[in-house]
């Protein structure tokens, strides 16, 4: 898979992957100076990139383990999307889920992104679904 990258701003880094093997590439802040979060605030990092990708293709933005349990900053909402046909400059709404101020530095890696194809589905309304052995059991209806 393709995916073309621009730089919008020259300090950004291009996403890295620490390992070969790794399945998330890291995003790195992209500023001149400190960003101060204060605790349980959210704020929009700059990444300093944007991208085209394929059609049917969509970015997902997860936290990085070790800024979240070191620091107790998190993606917020848990997972961003970058859809496909998005073209403007990626940002990463960092979340301070600590009682300390908390402090994101130029060039830190504050999240990782993982690329993947998507099923566009085509709904039809039914009036009746197939009988399944959990049918409507919710949250822990499988047990322990």
């Amino acid at each position: 898979m393709k995916i073309k990258i621009k730089r919008i701003n020259p300090n950004a880094t291009i996403p890295t992957r620490g390992t070969k093997d790794s399945a998330g590439y890291d995003l790195y802040a992209c500023t001149e100076h400190n960003i101060i979060i204060q605790p349980h605030e959210t704020v929009k990092i700059p990444i300093g990139i944007c991208t085209e990708m394929i059609k049917n293709t969509v970015a997902l933005v997860y936290s990085r383990s070790g800024i979240a349990t070191k620091k107790g900053l998190v993606v917020c909402q848990g997972t961003g999307v970058i859809d496909s046909d998005y073209r403007g400059e990626w940002f990463v709404p960092i979340h301070n889920d600590t009682n300390k101020i908390q402090t994101i530095e130029p060039k830190e890696r504050i999240a990782q992104v993982i690329f993947t194809d998507f099923i566009v589905p085509d709904f039809e309304e039914s009036e009746c679904l197939s009988t399944t052995e959990r049918m409507r059991g919710g949250f822990g209806s499988t047990g322990k």
